[in-house]
């Protein structure tokens, strides 16, 4: 039984580590639970078929349209998509047989809906409610006489949207952040995991391992990010928030700097952070472990135990067992008990005592754990520096206020205008194509523009969802064949299909488009319009409305990708900036700011950038090397980045540690990587660089007196001038893909200017 439930414990970690806060699960069942409750009502009161489809098309879009974060955000903006949808469908019926009327209006609604993005969570919803209520009464041809009993059959729909929403499958901000530190907790644990894997590793299985270890690495921050995103909403006040939020970022850092250190020790080269994020990262790897075995058996069993303390990171673990192990643990910290063994392997220990530590300073902030009889001096020490933390976390800083862009080139704006173009091109090609079924061409060119931002990122969205189109053409061949006219196995069937379609849009958008087209088969065999025909011309018109959404992008107010990559690099050189820059001045004496939103800033402009060279890296992008090119950019800054949450972690520690001492010369150490960092900003940004990117001596020959005392292995100081150093190989690294002026011995190794 045990054993069972272990198993059982060890699958759902790792269904809630792919899924962080069960937010697709979710939404999956909060969409199907609303399509069925409003086909059970609906068939209580005897409609027909056709009304069957229309209010399950419209329970579907008045749950998934609503995206606000608030549950009376919520209420509100449903109560409102009502009125909205009863004029959609109105307005639909009306102009059916009015061709050009209706067809002008269409555009116009779908100009309103893209523009209506500018005004948030809500007017997004309200904008897509309107456009996707239209196009259900297009699919199920409505008519005037039969207004009345679509208008019941919407407001059926949007009180089983309702009732699932607030009460089959209710969401609240505070139990969506409980199952998104579940998650992290899940994930946290994946990577110690993945980290015992490696230390065990043999020659053969490090490829692999590696794989699994920068997979999880990412997964952990790809978490981190999520959490950081419900904080603010999840807890019960902004110091509550900022607590949290601060612990969760210590944690990933110090489980990151573990990983990095063991790569050290395994690699008689001292493999550095490179390792994690560049590709063919396992070359670096040596053929044999160079850690000894004493220390090796040493090391795993405290990897394993750390292990133990995550995966048991919940309210009711009690006793003395997991104090035990944790108090020894924190000794590393300070050097009590640490096993013997090369400086590498002795700073692997070190980071398992400042993972336990953060380990604790998580439990503390979730939990409040109160188990301070079993404290050692050093977890006493922890907790007292956990409480200064606190006391000294004050209010949000102020943002500064950013320049707005107006008129054209505000991207809603510039979205609808293009969006319009390109459905007005889709009309036409479409009616050319289908009087009766032009509006698939419509539908495509619409979503190919949603939630993208340049030519590329347009051009392989409408790839995508071609190819999942073609496919799921051939599922809804067989599933049309399968269920024959069954009615209630094609419901069944087609939720399904709503559930695959929500559970997997946030991981490929082709398998999306696989689950609607199928859908669309069993809806037609519902509609009694099946035909293998009308799922050919079903390929064509996204074909279409995909290639008119791309001319459209390309012909009306162009956003080059390359434009947008090169935006994205310089928000991103910023943020990085910033961190350094005022994390060095905190360690060398300066005052304290807050850190951990400036670093979250940093993280959030990364994943901007990567999400823009998506099309550079997509392997139907024609350029290799400039598909290299980006890859490599985006791991160098990925490294930089992790170096600079470093940097402010052990900043964050100077107001409140009684261990970390700030030191003015540090302050020296900082001054090349910003000025790097500001050359290749300005290069980006096609402004002449004031000067050469500086390289040569190290970070640390750079200090003026006592080296040996700072470099002493383990100590603070050491660590921060690692980090230093790191960051200014990285940046001085970016220079040459990026083509910025070096050194003149140097200048032969420059490559293109841009990430695009």
């Amino acid at each position: 039984m045990a054993v069972a439930r272990r198993t059982a414990k060890s699958v759902w970690d790792r269904f809630s580590a792919s899924d962080p806060g069960l937010l697709r699960l979710m939404a999956g069942l909060r969409t199907v639970g609303a399509i069925l409750l409003a086909l059970a009502v609906l068939a209580l009161v005897d409609t027909s078929v056709t009304h069957l489809v229309a209010g399950a098309m419209t329970a579907m879009v008045a749950t998934f349209a609503i995206q606000e974060k608030e549950v009376r955000g919520q209420a509100i903006t449903l109560a409102l998509g009502l009125p909205v949808a009863l004029a959609a469908i109105s307005l639909g019926a009306l102009l059916n047989s009015r061709v050009i009327a209706g067809d002008i209006f269409f555009v116009m609604l779908i100009f309103g809906a893209v523009y209506s993005r500018r005004f948030g969570d809500r007017g997004t919803a309200l904008g897509l409610i309107g456009f996707q209520v239209y196009f259900v009464s297009l699919f199920v041809s409505a008519s005037v006489p039969a207004l009345p009993e679509l208008f019941l059959t919407l407001t059926i729909a949007f009180a089983c949207s309702a009732v699932a929403r607030f009460a089959l499958v209710p969401e609240t901000p505070e139990r969506t952040l409980a199952r998104l530190r579940e998650a992290f907790r899940a994930r946290l644990a994946q990577l110690v995991a993945h980290q015992i894997e490696l230390l065990d590793a043999d020659a053969g299985d490090v490829d692999a391992v590696l794989v699994d270890l920068r997979r999880s690495t990412a997964r952990l921050h790809e978490a981190a990010l999520m959490i950081q995103g419900r904080l603010e909403e999840g807890t019960r006040d902004a110091s509550a928030a900022a607590l949290l939020q601060r612990r969760v970022a210590d944690a990933e850092i110090a489980a990151e700097r573990l990983g990095v250190l063991l790569l050290n020790a395994r690699s008689a080269e001292r493999v550095e952070t490179l390792t994690l994020h560049l590709p063919n990262a396992s070359a670096a790897m040596p053929a044999r472990a160079r850690i000894g075995q004493d220390a090796g058996s040493a090391l795993r069993r405290d990897l394993r135990a750390l292990l133990l303390l995550v995966v048991r990171l919940v309210p009711d673990d009690r006793g003395t067992a997991l104090p035990y192990v944790r108090n020894r643990l924190l000794g590393y910290r300070e050097e009590q008990g640490l096993p013997q063994g090369s400086p590498a392997v002795q700073d692997c220990f070190r980071a398992v005592g400042e993972a336990a530590r953060a380990i604790l300073g998580l439990r503390l902030a979730v939990d409040a754990s109160q188990d301070e009889e079993y404290d050692t001096p050093e977890a006493a020490r922890s907790r007292e520096e956990f409480e200064a933390e606190e006391i000294s976390i004050s209010g949000e800083a102020a943002a500064a206020a950013e320049e707005e862009p107006t008129g054209l080139r505000r991207p809603t704006t510039r979205a609808a205008v293009q969006v319009s173009v390109g459905s007005a091109l889709a009309i036409v090609g479409g009616e050319f194509l289908s009087t009766q079924r032009w509006y698939w061409a419509v539908l495509t060119c619409w979503v190919v523009f949603l939630n993208t931002a340049s030519t590329g990122e347009i051009l392989v969205k409408g790839y995508r969802r071609l190819v999942g189109t073609v496919l799921g053409v051939v599922a809804g061949v067989a599933l049309a064949g399968a269920v024959g006219n069954h009615t209630w196995i094609a419901f069944a069937l087609v939720l399904v299909c709503v559930f695959g379609m929500f559970f997997t849009a946030p991981l490929s958008y082709a398998l999306m488009s696989f689950f609607v087209t199928a859908m669309l088969g069993l809806l037609y065999t519902l509609l009694n319009t099946y035909s293998l025909d009308v799922l050919v011309l079903r390929v064509e018109e996204t074909a279409l409305g995909a290639a008119c959404g791309i001319i459209a992008a390309v012909l009306v107010l162009p956003v080059r990708t390359s434009h947008r990559t090169d935006e994205e690099l310089g928000t991103v050189l910023a943020r990085l900036r910033d961190v350094v820059s005022a994390a060095v001045a905190q360690l060398s004496g300066g005052p304290a700011v807050d850190l951990v939103d400036l670093a979250r800033d940093l993280d959030t402009a990364l994943d901007d950038l990567r999400s823009s060279t998506k099309p550079l890296t997509h392997p139907i992008a024609p350029l290799r090397a400039r598909r290299q090119n980006a890859r490599y950019v985006v791991a160098l800054l990925e490294t930089c980045a992790y170096h600079a949450r470093s940097l402010a972690a052990t900043a964050e520690l100077v107001p409140s540690s009684k261990s970390v001492a700030a030191d003015a010369r540090l302050a020296l150490a900082g001054r090349r990587i910003t000025h790097n960092i500001d050359l290749i900003a300005a290069h980006v940004r096609d402004e002449e660089p004031d000067g050469e990117i500086e390289s040569g001596a190290s970070i640390a020959s750079m200090l003026d007196s006592g080296r040996h005392e700072v470099l002493r292995t383990g100590s603070v100081a050491f660590r921060v001038l690692r980090h230093l150093q790191r960051l200014d190989e990285g940046i001085v690294g970016l220079a040459r893909p990026l083509g910025v002026p070096l050194a003149a011995r140097e200048e032969k190794a420059a490559g293109t200017r841009s990430v695009g």
